[in-house]
């Protein structure tokens, strides 16, 4: 006789959401001695899922990704969701609370080209395919002469594009390659001190019930506590620049020597500035330090780079 469902977990249906989903389901499973079985999947599409001819920034920004799932949370489809701490809107709605992270991935962004194995080696005028602004801008700062062309879809999608000449060269998330067994399909890691990532790059994350404290408690077992202080420290950074797809932000949090290093930035759309912020001070105070690396920068910026931002 089959066990009993004692979760419900919620998540996209791509290809890489589900791998994370399922890293998460094991961990689960193992900490606490069950079936995996137990925990259920719930594929849930997403208004980004189905949005592919356009950039995100135009279409609603980072909710897309987690709208249908949130709402799957709040009526009790679903007891906990899985995302890409990346994806997570800086405000989540409502009732619904981040209930921790699996241990980081590597953070860095990876270079998929038949081409060439680094930016500075692509041939002048390649057409590097994006969809993320963040990695335009950057790549636009580095080589004001590349093409920027939107790339949608998959990791699949996006790798078969570049690797037989659809395009030139795309950036991926050196996380997404390795828990999809595709590593070996980079041409080069990107180092984090010249093409700094996202916030939350490579974190898997978990949101539950605000209310819901026997999830919550389970979810406990599987929280890595170096993970939580660097994304607590890189969302309020966040938080404070107002910060969505429209403006291309950067962040990365780590450990080193017992202390929380924080490094910021803000492009401007074409790469043509780039403004920085670095701080550092006690792990435990992570959410203020990334609210003073936030007021840091926002301080410093000259008008208009995030009017757009601000005016939604």
């Amino acid at each position: 006789m089959a066990s009993a469902i004692l979760f419900t977990l919620g998540t996209r249906g791509s290809p890489l959401a589900l791998a994370q989903a399922l890293e998460t389901r094991r961990r689960l499973a193992a900490a606490h001695g069950w079936d995996e079985a137990r925990v259920a999947i719930a594929v849930i599409r997403t208004s980004g899922d189905l949005i592919q001819d356009r950039p995100l920034a135009e279409a609603g920004g980072k909710g897309l990704f987690t709208k249908e799932i949130d709402s799957a949370l709040l009526d009790g489809r679903v007891d906990f969701a899985v995302h890409s701490a990346k994806d997570l809107p800086t405000a989540l709605p409502d009732g619904v609370a981040l209930a921790g992270f699996l241990p980081r991935e590597d953070p860095r962004d990876a270079l998929v080209s038949a081409l060439a194995d680094s930016i500075a080696g692509l041939p002048h005028g390649a057409r590097l395919g994006a969809a993320s602004l963040r990695r335009r801008a950057q790549a636009l700062r580095l080589r004001p002469d590349l093409r920027v062309e939107l790339l949608r879809g998959n990791v699949e999608t996006r790798l078969n594009k570049a690797e037989s000449g659809a395009i030139d060269a795309t950036l991926l998330a050196m996380a997404g390659l390795k828990r999809l067994g595709l590593v070996h399909r980079a041409r080069a890691a990107l180092a984090i001190e010249a093409f700094l990532p996202a916030v939350g790059q490579g974190a898997i994350a978990f949101s539950a019930r605000r209310g819901d404290a026997r999830t919550r408690e389970a979810l406990a077992a599987i929280g890595d506590a170096e993970t939580a202080t660097a994304l607590a420290a890189e969302r309020a950074y966040l938080a404070v620049l107002d910060g969505s797809c429209r403006t291309p932000i950067a962040g990365h949090a780590r450990l080193e020597d017992g202390r929380l290093v924080l490094r910021g930035q803000v492009l401007r759309a074409d790469g043509s500035e780039s403004f920085e912020a670095r701080l550092a001070g006690p792990p435990a105070d992570a959410a203020r330090l990334g609210a003073d690396a936030g007021r840091d920068l926002l301080g410093r910026l000259p008008p208009g780079v995030l009017a757009v931002d601000r005016a939604q």
